[in-house]
């Protein structure tokens, strides 16, 4: 896909810049590749599943899932009503990842380490508890 005028001002809109920093920002050729996967990144949704729970004080169980959008954007009506953040301090490097990953035109979901979790430690080695997160991307048109 590539990147036209129109697209060129929505986005200037969106991230509020004069014109003068449009024409800087237009001129890192990254910037219209990364936008060229717009369509891409739109379509899919970045999940962190909770895979392993035991003493989280969050009270995170098996089975909770935190959502991204491609860019990857916290979804928070798509998460529990609360989120962890020590536990999304570890997964963010797998998210940036999956969101690099698309941007390439690459799978995310072949991600060779896609498991993360809080850096507590669990009562067995002196903390509270832990939980374990497991990546995945899906197409947005297959959530609920």
């Amino acid at each position: 896909m590539t990147v036209d005028a129109r697209m060129w001002k929505i986005v200037q809109r969106h991230l509020g810049y004069s014109d003068a920093e449009m024409l800087k920002f237009k001129a890192d050729p990254r910037n219209a590749e990364v936008l060229s996967h717009s369509a891409v990144l739109r379509d899919k949704i970045i999940i962190l599943e909770v895979v392993e729970s035991h003493g989280c004080n969050s009270r995170h169980k098996v089975g909770d899932r935190f959502s991204f959008d491609g860019a990857g954007n916290l979804l928070t009506d798509l998460c529990p009503k609360k989120v962890c953040g020590y536990a999304l301090n570890a997964a963010l490097m797998m998210v940036f990842t999956a969101n690099e990953m698309l941007y390439a035109g690459l799978d995310p979901n072949q991600i060779r380490f896609k498991r993360a979790g809080c850096f507590d430690v669990g009562l067995e080695c002196g903390g509270w508890g832990r939980i374990v997160l497991e990546l995945r991307v899906e197409d947005r048109l297959a959530q609920p």
